[in-house]
């Protein structure tokens, strides 16, 4: 009969925090309203952000691991993070570099 109120208690902490999930992604972006123009100017920007991040980590993985490495084929972007986390102990691969070289393998 413990187990009840314990399971009753599960129940509303899992309702809680559903419900603040959703709350969360009802209000939208932080702010406010975002202007069709402001979100046009935003994904050029990301865009333009990505695009440097692919070519810097093109660029570090051709010099860091292409030294050994040929590119490898896609892997999951989980796979992919578990390798490139290994490499960087062995191949004493910056925290940066370790983040562009993920984006760069994982797009």
């Amino acid at each position: 009969m413990k187990r009840i109120p314990r399971v009753k208690n599960l129940v509303a902490i899992l309702v809680a925090f559903f419900a603040l999930g959703v709350g969360a992604l009802a209000a939208g972006p932080a702010g406010g309203k975002e202007s069709s123009k402001d979100a046009a100017v935003g994904s050029v920007v990301r865009s333009t952000d990505e695009d440097s991040m692919r070519v810097q980590g093109e660029q570090r993985f051709h010099a860091n691991c292409g030294r050994c490495h040929a590119a490898p084929h896609k892997f999951p972007p989980r796979v992919m993070a578990t390798v490139i986390r290994h490499m960087r102990v062995r191949a004493t691969i910056t925290d940066e570099d370790m983040r562009l070289i993920l984006f760069y393998m994982t797009q």
